[in-house]
């Protein structure tokens, strides 16, 4: 079964620069050129709550683990930790000398992990009234452009070519050097491989221990934009947004492409996919778009 457009939102918010499902799917976030970050219910598409207070494009945001708290980074050089209910600021963590350009939370989420325009990767301990970060990585040599945290690794990303693993419990760190601006990252559900996006139009997937190059993925334009991708259909599909206004399928193990999805007229820069069920998120300009299987198909998986 193919997956069908089931909702277009306009989120009057500029450029919608990222979306974001929150930890189990029932609400997303949409982050915007207009400096705010709304919370939305994907299934109706009702707006239930705008966040502002930054002062630049808000280009990543995070839900905690339990959904009452949000983290957001800007390029105005912050993160904010932000109370889902009142809407309000909880914290605002400046310590990056570069816009923030991805936050990530761990898994019980009491530190918050930022990347930045400043080569620096930031943990903070939201928890406390702390506002300095408590760990700051200056390995890389360029722009840090994605993350990945789990339970004792930090993985990031960056445009140097280079995707860095620090384990936090070891005090180690190993870097992969792949050559190429890496602009986005992700890891499969099982954590046994990276999904790198490349500026070169190329996805390529990585052995996360070894660090060895399995497959790689092309089809999609790229042209100067950032391209998210992901990881679908219970690791056994690849998608990327694509600069034609497309999302691109592509299934893992046979690297070749399976399906072609036209999301729209502009770029589809970034995608996300529902944690538990089939409905991905796509954005496009000030759009946010859900796709997904027919409503009575959904209780099945991507064959």
């Amino acid at each position: 079964m193919d997956l069908v457009a089931k909702r277009s939102i306009n989120c009057e918010q500029g450029a919608v620069r990222a979306v974001r499902y929150n930890v189990d799917g029932s609400y997303c976030l949409s982050c915007g050129s207009d400096k705010k970050i709304k919370l939305w219910n994907p299934r109706t598409g009702l707006l239930l709550k705008t966040y502002g207070g930054h002062a630049d494009e808000v280009m990543d945001a995070a839900g905690s683990c339990e959904s009452s708290y949000i983290v957001s980074a800007s390029l105005d050089k912050s993160v904010i930790y932000w109370d889902v209910s009142t809407g309000l600021p909880v914290r605002r963590l400046r310590g990056h000398a570069g816009g923030v350009t991805c936050i990530r939370f761990n898994e019980e989420s009491s530190i918050a992990v930022s990347g930045s325009k400043d080569n620096t990767v930031a943990c903070w301990d939201i928890r406390t009234r702390k506002l300095d970060a408590v760990q700051t990585m200056r390995e890389a040599k360029d722009c840090i452009t994605a993350l990945v945290v789990s339970e004792h690794k930090i993985i990031s990303s960056s445009l140097d070519g280079s995707i860095r693993q620090y384990d936090i419990r070891a005090g180690e760190l190993v870097c992969d050097t792949i050559g190429v601006p890496i602009t986005y990252l992700v890891q499969t559900r099982d954590g046994q491989c990276l999904l790198a996006a490349c500026s070169d139009g190329t996805i390529r997937l990585i052995d996360n221990d070894s660090g060895e190059l399995l497959a790689e993925y092309k089809g999609h334009r790229v042209d100067d934009y950032t391209i998210e991708c992901g990881i679908i259909a219970a690791d056994t599909k690849i998608i990327s947004g694509s600069a034609e206004g497309a999302a691109i399928v592509w299934d893992l193990l046979e690297g070749k492409e399976v399906r072609r999805l036209r999301i729209g007229s502009e770029v589809v820069h970034s995608l996300a996919p529902h944690p538990t069920g089939s409905d991905i998120l796509f954005a496009r300009k000030r759009h946010l778009e859900v796709w997904g299987k027919p409503e009575e198909d959904e209780e099945e998986v991507i064959e």
